[in-house]
């Protein structure tokens, strides 16, 4: 069975001691669940991220997609999620055994993604339906994280820099904390979230358009989804600023959101992506943690508009 190098390289830095077991085990793990479930397995997809998911037929030459996990909370977690969205704005779970970590998934057709277009207009117009159609009320028999949990990496990364001496200054961390509760305390609308809602994760099928895959499943305001999807695909253009603000524009209109909340819950995310890819010695960090700072001014621009026209 194919396994790359990098993927196993990421889940060793990511879970340490234990992915290595899981790693030891998977390919057993697989033919397993092949077996029970009655499929021949494929090829693994190209953008293998932390799972490992691999194109499979059943007894019908019929496709699918095989997904394989750490067991645990937040594959728990994934499949509450699909559950929930029961294939409104998104791709079907069809079978699942969680203390396995596996899921069969409905395989969409071509599978295209989001950043395959071009047309910077035609991918907000695209993301847009997409994000609306996932929009769920939280429901009360099951308790997800919250953005606030999420949040918990902020203090984290304060603790490890006391003496202000890390990449971001802790001023900044505390403008990014302030802001997402701002937005959070202030929401009317907290329902469950993708959390991970960029050009990766929203997939191209014939049959039923464009749809979301790969979803976290954490509780919080609308508002917090499109800061993934915002800062994504920024820095192969030939200016990214100006993308990012043409970004905000076109989504606050297309999706009616206040565009100063827009900008404080994209400040507040973007440093908390930065802050992770710090904790995880992603080379990436500094760009997402730049997009901070282009939010940063656009909201103060955004002030002084507001206050040019008072």
């Amino acid at each position: 069975m194919n396994i790359p190098v990098s993927f196993q390289e990421k889940i060793v830095n990511c879970f340490g001691e234990t992915g290595e077991e899981w790693l030891q085990s998977l390919e057993d793990n697989v033919n397993s669940i092949a077996h029970d479930w009655g499929l021949t397995l494929e090829s693994p997809v190209t953008n293998l991220s932390y799972n490992y998911v691999i194109h499979v037929i059943d007894y019908n030459s019929d496709p699918y997609i095989l997904k394989i996990g750490l067991p645990g909370f937040d594959f728990q977690n994934e499949v509450r999620t699909l559950q929930l969205y029961n294939g409104q704005g998104c791709a079907k779970l069809l079978k699942a055994d969680a203390s396995r970590g596996a899921m069969l998934l409905e395989k969409l057709q071509p599978g295209t993604m989001l950043c395959a277009e071009t047309d910077v207009v035609v991918v907000i117009q695209n993301f847009c339906h997409v994000w609306k159609e996932i929009r769920c009320p939280l429901p009360t028999a099951y308790d997800f994280p919250t953005v606030l949990d999420w949040a918990a990496a902020f203090p984290k990364y304060q603790s490890n820099h006391p003496k202000n001496n890390g990449p971001i200054p802790n001023e900044w961390v505390k403008m990014a904390v302030d802001y997402l509760h701002e937005i959070h305390q202030s929401s009317t609308e907290i329902g469950l979230l993708h959390g991970d809602l960029h050009h990766e994760n929203i997939l191209f099928s014939n049959e039923r358009g464009w749809l979301a895959i790969d979803p976290k499943g954490v509780a919080g305001s609308p508002y917090f989804d499109v800061v993934s999807f915002l800062i994504n695909h920024l820095f192969t253009k030939s200016n990214p600023e100006a993308l990012l603000k043409k970004r905000v524009d076109l989504l606050s209109e297309s999706l009616d959101l206040n565009r100063e909340k827009l900008l404080k819950s994209a400040v507040s995310m973007s440093t908390l992506y930065a802050c992770w890819g710090i904790e995880d010695k992603d080379s990436n960090w500094d760009k997402t943690y730049q997009c901070a700072k282009w939010f940063k001014g656009l909201l103060e621009g955004n002030y002084a508009c507001h206050h040019l026209d008072d």
